[in-house]
């Protein structure tokens, strides 16, 4: 039932605001799966044009309708939602998966476009103003720029980003771009051919470099998009990385992201001597490029640096291990199953697809959502005794 997953939000419920909506229980569309024509492992959508059993799920939320902010029991404020549209990948790193793969969800499990849009206009409606859409590799996912143009249109999202290995970039890059993605994170943790094979088993580096090339060519109604590429620092084997994305940085003048390696692989064989501190690899840049710290916007991931003699592009430093930035946290997640987590570290989630299946109203979701945010961790507990792992990997939860 219902009730049953309704947790106790903070206050003795949310405020109720508008007039409550009754949606009929939804029941996603079968579609047809096959392997990727560019050699990837292909993600199922409704095909262009279709109208799927679930239609009327994302028109719930459409409207300009304004509740009481999004807050968790730590008073902070909820401003960014992940979103992974597939758990599937076409690529297997080292430090992400095993070779062989892991087991995918079946079409059924996975949040159609239309229930996607009508969650996240809900938590439109509750203050969330960025949205980044995730995997697995979420290019995989068919149609992907159609769900982007859905995302787009919802009230009150100011920033639609993308988290991408970059292998179809070639194909989407543009569509992307007219559907509405501002910015684009793009995962390299190489640019020696040889050594991008070994981290990712794929020999894929000739093409993410020729996809990105695609990308910046774009224009869209903003202007470019805004370029990120992120690297994952492990010890051993970035440090010979750093400077080589330094000068491409000042080449591109785009900004390189190195991220501290995290307890999130599907083997469970990450051990904190395995990462690398964003402080170290800092430090060998400086050395050959002096660099200047930047303010820290509110609730970053990153510290980002400047070169000091004024080159064009940014270096960044995600140090979740080394230097927690749990503090301000403002993101929760939305797994491709639509589960809620509140943190990437989380060990409970939060069931939103069987509520919006069983045709629960917007109200009643916001109760749920409100419930599980409210218990948001203070912190991820990385490092410290006890700490535990949770079951989903990475690939699982949405980078």
């Amino acid at each position: 039932m219902l009730g049953d997953r309704v947790a106790e939000s903070h206050g003795g419920g949310a405020r109720r605001l508008g007039r409550r909506r009754r949606l009929r229980p939804t029941v996603p569309a079968a579609h047809d799966e096959g392997d990727d024509d560019e050699g990837g492992d292909d993600e199922g959508g409704e095909n262009e044009g279709e109208r799927s059993a679930t239609h009327d799920a994302g028109q719930g939320t459409l409207g300009s309708m304004v509740r009481e902010a999004l807050r968790d029991g730590h008073e902070r404020a909820i401003g960014d939602v992940r979103v992974s549209v597939t758990d599937r990948c076409n690529f297997r790193c080292q430090y992400c998966m095993p070779a062989e793969g892991l087991p995918w969800l079946e079409r059924s499990e996975i949040l159609t476009f239309e229930e996607i849009t009508r969650l996240v206009g809900l938590l439109a409606e509750m203050g969330v103003s960025a949205v980044r859409l995730t995997g697995g590799e979420p290019l995989v996912r068919r149609e992907l720029p159609r769900l982007v143009a859905m995302l787009d249109a919802v009230p009150g999202l100011d920033d639609l980003a993308l988290t991408t290995n970059g292998y179809l970039l070639d194909r989407d890059a543009a569509a992307l771009v007219a559907a509405g993605v501002k910015r684009f994170n793009v995962s390299i943790d190489s640019l020696q051919r040889d050594r991008f094979f070994a981290m990712t088993r794929r020999d894929a580096l000739p093409r993410v470099l020729r996809g990105l090339e695609v990308l910046a060519a774009q224009r869209g109604p903003d202007g470019p998009p805004r370029i990120k590429v992120n690297a994952v620092a492990l010890r051993g084997f970035t440090e010979e990385e750093a400077l080589p994305f330094a000068a491409w940085a000042r080449e591109t003048g785009w900004e390189v992201r190195f991220i501290e390696w995290m307890p999130l692989d599907a083997d469970h064989a990450w051990t904190a001597d395995q990462v690398l501190p964003g402080e170290e690899l800092r430090a060998l840049i400086n050395a050959r490029w002096p660099l200047e710290p930047e303010a820290r916007e509110p609730s970053a991931t990153a510290r980002t640096w400047r070169f000091a003699d004024g080159a064009r592009g940014r270096i960044g430093f995600v140090n979740p291990v080394s230097e927690p930035f749990c503090s301000d946290c403002d993101r929760i997640r939305l797994t491709a199953d639509g589960r809620l987590r509140t943190c990437l570290f989380s060990l409970n989630e939060t069931d939103l697809r069987g509520p919006l299946r069983e045709g629960a109203e917007d109200d009643e979701l916001e109760e749920v959502v409100r419930g599980a945010v409210w218990r948001k961790e203070l912190k991820h507990r990385v490092g410290d005794p006890g700490f535990v792992q949770p079951a989903r990997s990475m690939s699982a939860i949405g980078g």
